[in-house]
């Protein structure tokens, strides 16, 4: 069986055990794929930690589980320094990072310092205590989650590390007819062992598939249009008015790369070995949800982040 077949067959596997959360599923394939990591946003209870940990069941390789608090440490997510008596010297005990998956629930809820010493996994997939520093694993995949709705006690994310996630996904309520079957399935769950999941998927053939992803065709005219859609949000003026008055800061060009990658996963995903202007429109919104800054009357006005982006794909014309 191809990689392509093993990751369609755990897609499907993961829409059956996540129900109405199909966004989300693609969202955390392809930046598996494009070897980014995920901010996922949504109000308690709608699958966001039961996803990954899935996901994890389904290929091979290490997860673990950080709950972020406004006392947690960095030594806490990196490792640090044990004293061995028996040796008299220090041993660095390895931390949570270190694992090939890791969620970081309410990542807004540590201060700086966690935050600082995620940013350099993150960025540099590496992490530094004292005069040493370790590379982190090549499957490397932070999801971290955010919940709108509680603001006590959380601290905003800097915009360089806000910066470093390649897609920041808003997860919604699922629709009636989608609750109906979480139901039935919750049910069938307590009543019957738990779903098993397929054949894991070797690290070998993940870091192979995303060099296949370099492979697919992206015509020039699609780059040109992923380049003017980044363009356009930071030279507003040149494209539209009602932009310019909306935005501050445009996206900096790990925006242009995290568009370009996404968009040739999500070809990956679908069969095809070309990248189609629709690919691009489809995960722009993600792409640049936490990387624009609205202006003071855009706020004022009541306009949000996502009608920027969508009044962004209007005036800018496709390939």
């Amino acid at each position: 069986m191809t990689t392509h077949s093993q990751i369609q067959v755990l897609k499907t596997w993961l829409n059956n055990q996540i129900v109405g959360q199909n966004d989300l599923i693609d969202r955390l394939l392809i930046a598996l794929l494009a070897d980014g990591h995920l901010l996922v946003e949504g109000a308690p209870g709608l699958a966001k930690t039961k996803a990954i940990k899935l996901l994890a069941k389904g290929i091979e390789g290490s997860f673990h589980r950080i709950q972020f608090t406004p006392d947690l440490l960095p030594a806490d997510v990196t490792g640090t320094d044990i004293y061995r008596a028996e040796t008299s010297s220090f041993e660095f005990q390895k931390g949570p990072i270190f694992h090939n998956l890791v969620l970081a629930d309410e990542i807004n809820r540590a201060p700086a310092k966690v935050q600082s010493a995620l940013l350099e996994a993150m960025a540099e997939r590496q992490i530094t205590v004292g005069k040493h520093t370790y590379p982190l694993a090549d499957l490397f995949l932070v999801m971290a989650t955010q919940n709108p709705i509680e603001q006590e006690g959380t601290y905003p994310l800097p915009e360089a590390q806000l910066d470093r996630f390649l897609l920041h996904v808003r997860v919604s309520y699922p629709s009636a007819a989608a609750e109906k079957e979480i139901l039935r399935l919750v049910r069938e769950e307590n009543l019957t062992q738990e779903a098993v999941p397929p054949a894991k998927i070797s690290q070998t053939d993940l870091l192979n598939a995303r060099k296949s992803l370099l492979q697919i065709h992206l015509a020039e005219s699609v780059e040109d249009y992923i380049v003017h859609l980044i363009d356009a949000t930071r030279h507003p003026i040149n494209y539209d008015a009602k932009l310019a008055q909306w935005l501050e800061y445009g996206a900096s060009p790990r925006a242009t790369l995290a568009l370009e990658r996404s968009a040739r996963a999500l070809a990956w995903l679908d069969g095809r070995d070309f990248v189609t202007p629709a690919d691009v429109q489809a995960l722009a919104p993600d792409v640049l949800r936490h990387r624009l800054i609205l202006t003071f009357e855009a706020e004022a006005s009541g306009v949000t982040i996502d009608q920027v982006i969508e009044h962004l794909l209007d005036v800018v014309p496709a390939a």
